[in-house]
């Protein structure tokens, strides 16, 4: 059996598509919400899968960068189009590559661009 535990943060931030049916996209802006799943399999010491201060503040962090951006201008972008789907994989591998949570694992990350658009990576 496995726990997930999910935490989430929100930001703000323009954009733009450097590949857009063959152009660039104009700049504009989105109110963006990260939503990151945590897999562990089992429970550590203190009976927790994931702590939720912990996987919170990393996740605020890394949205930090991004808000009040243009996330083309972030270097993990350079060359790459800002779609909610690379943003999703960005923290993700972000998550990852920190070991701050291990041995939990991102399970998924799901980055909404507004209210009604999605785009879900699961490594």
């Amino acid at each position: 059996m496995a726990y997930r535990v999910t935490v989430e943060a929100r930001f703000e931030a323009a954009h733009f598509l450097i590949h857009y049916r063959g152009q660039p996209e104009p700049l504009h802006g989105h109110s963006y919400r990260v939503e990151v799943v945590l897999e562990a399999a089992g429970l550590d010491r203190d009976d927790l899968a994931v702590d939720f201060v912990a996987a919170k503040e990393l996740v605020r962090r890394i949205a930090g960068e991004l808000d009040y951006r243009n996330v083309n201008d972030h270097p993990a972008f350079a060359g790459r189009n800002t779609s909610a789907e690379n943003i999703a994989r960005h923290f993700a591998e972000r998550i990852e590559s920190s070991g701050a949570l291990a041995p939990a694992r991102v399970a998924e990350v799901v980055v909404w661009e507004g209210p009604e658009n999605r785009a879900v990576y699961r490594p």
